[in-house]
Parts: C-alpha cells; structure tokens; sequence
C-alpha cells in the first residue's frame, strides 16, 4: 500500500513535527509512505479567496504529484477536505484533469480517518503516553467535510495515562476558517474567546485537535488572555510527541 502524505504548508513551516508524527503513526500502521519532495500548497487559500486560477494551477501539481498513490492522506481535515471536496469543482472544466482529480479525491483522508477506517488501527497499538487530561476541539473541515469525529477520540482513548474530557460545543468553529479571520477579524475573535473560555472552563491540561491552523489561532488567542493549556496536534499525541515541550 502505496501511502502519499501531504505534509501541508502550515505543517511544513509552523509545526514540522506534526508531519514526523504522521509519518511514525502511518509506517507504524503498515504503511509504505512517500513524501512528494516538491509538494506546496492545496490550493485551499486561493480557492477561499475567489482566485479560482492559482487553485486551480495548485490543483493540477498536487494531482500529477501524488497520481501514482493508492491513498493521499493528510494531517489536516482542512487540506484534506479541499482535495476531496472541492478539487472536482476546481478542475471540473480541465478536460485533461477532471477525472484525474475525482480519483484524487475518492481516495483522500485525513490522518485519524485513514488510521481507523482504512488501516484499523487499534487504540492498543497506539505508541504515545500523555499524562494528563484532554479536551478535543472537531475543527470544521474535519468534521463537516471529511466525517472526522469518533476516529480522533478512538485513538486518544489508547494513550496511556490520557483521559478526554469533553468540553462545551466541541464542533463550534473556533474563528480561525483561514481567511475569514483576516475578512472579519471582530467575528473571528469573539468565536476564539468563546473556544477559549469553553477549554477553560474544562479544567483541562490540553485541547487537542487535527488542524495546524485551528492550532495557532486558539493557542495565539489563549496566550493573550494569560492562559497556560497546551494546544496539541492529536498526531503528536498518538505518536508520543505531545509529552515533549
């Protein structure tokens, strides 16, 4: 099984050891994984911003890249759900690229989905330890676009020493939505307080989630208001990465 792993851009730059995490947790499921040295960007901000010829030139890379892949998987529902949502529109007009791109997508998933519905991972086959309490925020790509919901928390429940607390509105946007913060910075801030305040209130020592955006936005927001909860990747955790700090 021929595994392609989209790193993504925010992975890439911001948080580099979430893609060593799904790498570790994908080889350690059985896995044969490659990475596309020369892969950029899913094409998602331009697409969200109406400039539909840049997606759609980041579309067609991403596709020849990763055509030779049984499965292109993701730590990310947001880059995860432009490929399998959205790139059959993007390149529904490309004749060369139409089908190509419904095959893409067809078999694009994000990191916990493929672990539990494609691979079955156990949550005793899980190699992280947390020592700690958790809450898991469902960002909103994840959970609307790619049904990530119960395999996050199936694996997290296989962490040794992890308990999940769940807190108020776990599916409620958190305001990050990529360049809806930008467009309507009032609106996004006001969603991040209310996220933040929800965590909080949980009395957890970390909100975990499956979007490197998602991250920086209720991290940022947290670290402004004097609140200390660590804000994880759920790879990181699985993987064992999350006890380093």
């Amino acid at each position: 099984m021929r595994v392609g792993l989209l790193v993504t851009c925010l992975v890439d730059l911001m948080r580099p050891r979430v893609g060593f995490a799904a790498l570790e947790l994908l080889e350690r499921a059985g896995a044969t994984v490659v990475v596309p040295p020369a892969q950029t960007c899913c094409g998602q901000p331009a697409y969200n911003s109406g400039d539909r010829a840049d997606a759609a030139s980041l579309a067609r890379k991403l596709v020849d890249e990763f055509d030779d892949c049984d499965y292109v998987v993701a730590p990310s529902g947001s880059c995860s759900g432009m490929l399998r949502t959205h790139y059959a529109d993007v390149l529904r007009d490309d004749p060369a690229y139409a089908e190509r791109a419904k095959a893409l997508a067809a078999r694009t998933y994000e990191l916990t989905q493929f672990l539990v519905d494609v691979l079955k991972m156990r949550a005793d086959a899980v190699p992280g330890t947390f020592a700690g309490t958790i809450a898991y925020h469902d960002c909103c790509a994840g959970l609307r676009e790619m049904g990530v919901k119960a395999q996050p928390r199936a694996l997290l429940a296989g962490v040794d020493g992890l308990a999940v607390k769940e807190m108020a509105e776990p599916e409620t946007c958190c305001g990050f939505g990529g360049t809806f913060s930008i467009k309507f910075g009032e609106i996004s801030s006001r969603l991040a307080d209310n996220k933040c305040q929800h965590i909080v209130t949980a009395g957890v020592d970390a909100v975990v989630m499956g979007d490197v955006g998602c991250m920086l936005n209720v991290e940022g927001r947290l670290r402004r208001r004097g609140d200390t909860v660590r804000v994880l990747h759920v790879a990181e955790v699985l993987a064992g990465d999350g006890k380093a700090r």
